[in-house]
């Protein structure tokens, strides 16, 4: 009977372990910004200001496979800071990965992107930078790489380290970062877009909110309010998400998981963007 109390109080205290390990994110709103020069205008100042943004995630360069001299994975597409960083906001260096970058081990690759962090830290006078997030498509044919990946990456960074989720990597085992961001965006297939919305439809959401309750990283959630325009069969084609479409998957997401409200993120910070919904969207989207 006391070995049956013993494992019973362990099996418990595991599964409060886990209960707590979803929830441990603080509450607080942050934007993406994902253009080449960082630069705000006096609308941007105020969304951030308005929306008590406390945090954004600043990507800072690409790594793309460099196909031409076989030089492995590169730096592309670096951020230039031409304004001020924002008072009392986190500024967190995010890097895209490509997932063909992936496809095999590169020695050295995290101890050159963490050294690359720096350097523009340290050249762009920004300051007291705790953590970096590594955003990156990955699969199952990249996945353990990634994961060696990130592992190095957290050694060599040494603070706190973030990866993004998307839907489809909900069922597979969780990365080995502090949290994730799922990334509620680009849900559907963009040659479907007759049909559905290929940035957000909840019908191409809901299957994947079965893995919510059950996966067991610290998780952000990232909403779309950005538009995309193409060029099918020589016609612009602009897709755009409806107010009640970000909401209506916003409810769904927290009322699997509740803890998913916490910390809200929208992608990106633009002025058109800001521009495109009301002051009371961006208010219930941010709600916790």
């Amino acid at each position: 009977m006391k070995k049956i109390t013993i494992w019973s109080g362990l099996f418990l205290c595991l599964l409060m372990t886990g209960c707590q390990r979803q929830e441990e994110l603080e509450e607080g709103n942050a934007v993406y910004y994902w253009r080449t020069d960082f630069r705000l205008d006096s609308t941007e100042r105020v969304f951030l200001n308005q929306y008590h943004i406390q945090k954004i995630y600043c990507r800072y360069f690409d790594v793309v496979m460099d196909t031409t001299q076989g030089r492995g994975p590169m730096p592309n597409a670096t951020i230039s800071f031409s304004d001020t960083l924002p008072r009392n906001i986190e500024i967190i260096p995010t890097v895209y990965i490509m997932e063909d970058c992936m496809h095999q081990s590169h020695q050295g690759l995290a101890e050159k992107l963490v050294r690359r962090i720096r350097q523009m830290n340290e050249t762009n006078g920004i300051p007291n930078v705790r953590e970096i997030q590594i955003d990156c498509d990955y699969t199952v044919r990249s996945r353990n790489v990634y994961y060696e990946f990130l592992r190095e990456v957290k050694q060599a960074w040494s603070q706190q380290l973030s990866t993004t989720i998307r839907l489809h990597q909900l069922s597979m085992t969780p990365p080995p970062t502090d949290y994730g961001v799922l990334m509620i965006y680009n849900t559907g297939h963009p040659e479907n877009y007759m049909e559905r919305n290929p940035i957000l439809d909840i019908r191409d959401v809901s299957p994947y909110l079965k893995h919510l309750n059950d996966y067991p990283l610290p998780l952000s959630t990232a909403y779309p309010v950005f538009s995309w325009l193409r060029i099918i069969r020589g016609v612009h084609v602009e897709h755009t998400v409806e107010a009640e479409e970000i909401l209506k998957v916003k409810r769904a997401v927290e009322q699997r998981r509740d803890g998913l409200k916490r910390s809200i993120i929208t992608y990106h910070l633009d002025k058109e963007n800001i521009h495109r919904y009301k002051p009371e969207i961006y208010e219930e989207i941010y709600h916790h």
